[in-house]
């Protein structure tokens, strides 16, 4: 079976850079090994910049994209969901193209997987055609205990649509999860808890002050939307905490878990968290470009990456960023973070999100056996393009 060479200036192997290696994969693009230049032989193919695997996106919203400069940026969380709540309802046709132009966009970028949240059944079309492999996070809230049945049940009605919509001949990965904590009743946590087993769950975690506040005393922003929505909170009692530690209990020990956002995650919470004995298996995702886009703030990065925390990156939606390409976010984490090693940065995007989605065996790195796209990525982490 013929052999392809790919040589760059250096190669990122999803764990660290190497010098003088050359990469070789059989003509699926299936990984045989990384052997030094010297014992490569002929037909290695140069290429000025770095070799690295396929990104991982571990935080997308593709049903959104026709929402792409529908909503000012700078709003605030609160008046962000109100208008993602008005604005998503458009005709069919202009909702499936923007999903197709967004996944092709994704995949043109080097995205070779994808963590989505899915509200609704759009985006299997785009998906079946797709070279891209997904993670169908089937997003349920309710807040009212009194619509936990029913929204549970919409939920897996949705879960049942992606299963039996065949993924390019893929497995269809999908777990049914939380929204956020302040969008989930104590009744619908107790449901998606136990649905959750041999499965991995996502959700929305401290992305705007207002979270905070409506935990440590049922105040600010949240508690003027429901307000609005004339939702009676009278069975709510506010913990006194943050959000984080109001809800991470619910979880069982080693239950893998995607925490999305962490802007206003503190020092304090983080203490809290590794005094446990029986948390869940956290990995930290990042999308700055969405926090930026929304309320202008972005997380303390220096900070999360303390204590082997595993973070992971995402681009969120079209409704919140102006692209779907986690070389843009990673931009914008050197702009404000220039300290963070490339290895680091590289890392999050390849084999840490491979880790979080459960597609560590065949996407995320360079070792033998694995299928994980092969990408040039400029020296300066400018642009990315496809080898393979």
């Amino acid at each position: 079976m013929a052999m392809r060479k790919f040589r760059g200036d250096s190669l990122f192997d999803g764990y660290r850079f190497h010098a003088d290696m050359v990469l070789v994969v059989d003509a699926d693009g299936r990984v045989e090994g990384l052997v030094p230049l010297a014992d490569a032989g002929d037909d290695v193919l140069y290429q000025e910049g770095i070799i690295s695997p396929g990104f991982i996106n571990c935080h997308c919203h593709l049903e959104l994209s026709h929402m792409k400069g529908l909503i000012p940026e700078g709003t605030g969380l609160v008046p962000f969901v109100s208008q993602v709540m008005a604005g998503r309802f458009r005709p069919d046709e202009e909702i499936h193209e923007a999903i197709a132009a967004a996944e092709r966009a994704m995949y043109d970028n080097g995205i070779q997987a994808v963590g989505d949240i899915c509200n609704t059944a759009y985006t299997i079309p785009a998906k079946q055609r797709s070279r891209i492999r997904w993670y169908n996070f089937i997003e349920v809230s309710g807040f009212d205990p009194a619509m936990a049945d029913i929204r549970y049940r919409a939920a897996e009605e949705l879960w049942e649509k992606f299963g039996t919509a065949a993924e390019s001949g893929q497995a269809v990965l999908r777990s049914i999860v939380p929204h956020s904590p302040y969008s989930v009743s104590v009744e619908l946590w107790k449901k998606i808890v136990e649905g959750a087993a041999g499965k991995r769950l996502s959700i929305h975690n401290q992305e705007d002050p207002a979270e905070n506040l409506f935990f440590h005393g049922k105040q600010g922003a949240f508690m003027e939307l429901y307000d609005r929505m004339k939702l009676d909170l009278s069975f709510f009692n506010a913990p006194g905490t943050s959000s984080i530690r109001a809800y991470l209990g619910r979880f069982p020990a080693g239950q893998p878990l995607l925490l999305v956002h962490n802007v206003f995650t503190s020092a304090e919470d983080l203490e809290w968290i590794g005094g446990l004995q029986d948390s869940p298996d956290l990995y930290w995702c990042l999308c700055p470009q969405a926090n930026r886009y929304i309320s202008t703030a972005l997380p303390d990065i220096p900070m999360l990456m303390g204590e082997g925390r595993r973070i992971t990156l995402g681009t969120d939606s079209l409704a919140s960023n102006h692209r779907l390409d986690l070389l843009y976010e990673i931009a914008l984490i050197r702009e404000f973070y220039p300290a963070i090693e490339k290895a680091d940065l590289l890392t999050w995007a390849t084999s840490n999100g491979a880790l979080a989605l459960g597609m560590e065996a065949s996407l995320g790195s360079f070792e033998p056996g694995k299928q994980p796209g092969v990408l040039l990525l400029a020296n300066d982490l400018s642009k990315a393009s496809r080898l393979l």
